[in-house]
């Protein structure tokens, strides 16, 4: 029988659709490859992308141009811009303001052909560093309240480029989703005196049936009401409200942790097209004893139709019991290639 399962930290409500329920390769992957063609992101071609903002550069090697491992460049087409003013004001019983805000890009490695999962824990470690680094230069520009980091994998997550790249877009108004879990966990916390989080990963840890990674630090696991299909999170295992308090022996372990994660879903499903994105603390704000920063991983394997729009509520044809079984049996290597594992026999469903 179907499900509603209510998420904990949203206050929405999942159907998770047992009858429809699906084994991970009976999902179609849709992922459609990207055209081939001029790619500005890679090597010898810096001159076609704004001049950069920060280089992890090999000695000798010049400012945009060759020699780099690792680059931040401004967005050309950017959705905010640094220039400007706010000039908040009303527009008759409404409200506007100019579009200020800054639109980076991380070009996670020179290389055109490798993808995240491809990179060593050391390259990616690298990059959750240089995400650090930015939001706390951005931090200091007190017209912007908060930095979104994000990756778009594959045309099916919006990607537009092939390149293994992510992006930060920092807002002069703090966004309404994350506006609305801080609401949520500070309820909980004014009720129960804790971290709504840092309940989760209590619990999920002592009931083991949908974690796919554990580490000292950080915790992966599919959530008790995921919107979709193979939703994944990680989270720090101890309390941590801000990402840019990071430590380097944090990122390390954060570098294994997505890594792990992300070769477990590509074996699983194909390697799909997926999003993810860091919920962090919003700029200017002290610890906060109520918010857990985290990451959300979004396979791209389910399709948001009219009855998700009208009413707030997701189908979920898997359970996240059954994901993080299956995700959990995959054996990967962080540091050597992916390793599917053997596709199990399961009952189809009329």
């Amino acid at each position: 029988m179907p499900q509603l399962r209510r998420d904990p930290v949203t206050r929405r409500w999942i159907i998770i659709a047992t009858d429809r329920a699906k084994r991970p390769q009976d999902f179609v992957n849709e992922s459609q490859p990207l055209a081939e063609a001029f790619c500005p992101f890679c090597e010898g071609n810096e001159d076609k992308t704004p001049k950069e903002i920060f280089a992890d550069r090999n000695d000798g090697s010049s400012t945009n141009g060759p020699g780099w491992n690792l680059r931040v460049v401004p967005n050309k087409y950017p959705a905010l811009q640094v220039e400007g003013e706010l000039d908040k004001r009303p527009d008759g019983m409404y409200d506007r303001m100019n579009g200020i805000g800054a639109h980076e890009v991380i070009i996670e490695t020179p290389e055109h052909h490798l993808s995240l999962t491809d990179l060593t824990p050391e390259q990616i470690t690298n990059v959750l560093w240089v995400y650090r680094d930015r939001l706390l230069d951005l931090e200091r520009d007190k017209r912007l309240a908060y930095g979104m980091l994000f990756k778009n994998v594959g045309a099916a997550a919006g990607a537009t480029l092939e390149h293994t790249h992510s992006q930060l877009i920092v807002t002069p108004v703090v966004p309404a989703t994350v506006g609305h879990e801080m609401e949520v966990a500070s309820d909980y916390f004014q009720y129960r005196g804790r971290c709504l989080l840092c309940d989760i990963v209590r619990e999920e840890l002592d009931a083991g049936s949908r974690i796919v990674w554990e580490g000292k630090s950080f915790v992966a696991y599919v959530p008790y009401a995921p919107r979709f299909p193979f939703e994944t999170w990680i989270l720090p295992r101890e309390h941590r409200s801000h990402y840019p308090a990071l430590e380097h022996a944090e990122a390390q372990e954060l570098a294994v942790a997505l890594k792990t994660t992300l070769m477990k879903i590509e074996s699983a499903l194909d390697r799909p097209a997926y999003n993810y994105m860091i919920h962090t603390s919003p700029f200017g704000t002290d610890p906060l004893a109520e918010y857990h920063w985290h990451i959300e991983i979004i396979p791209r394997i389910a399709r948001v139709a009219g009855f998700e729009w009208g009413t707030g509520f997701y189908i979920n044809p898997v359970s996240p019991e059954d994901a993080a079984a299956f995700l959990r049996e995959i054996e990967v290597k962080p540091d050597g290639k992916k390793r599917k594992k053997k596709k199990p026999a399961t009952k189809k469903h009329a």
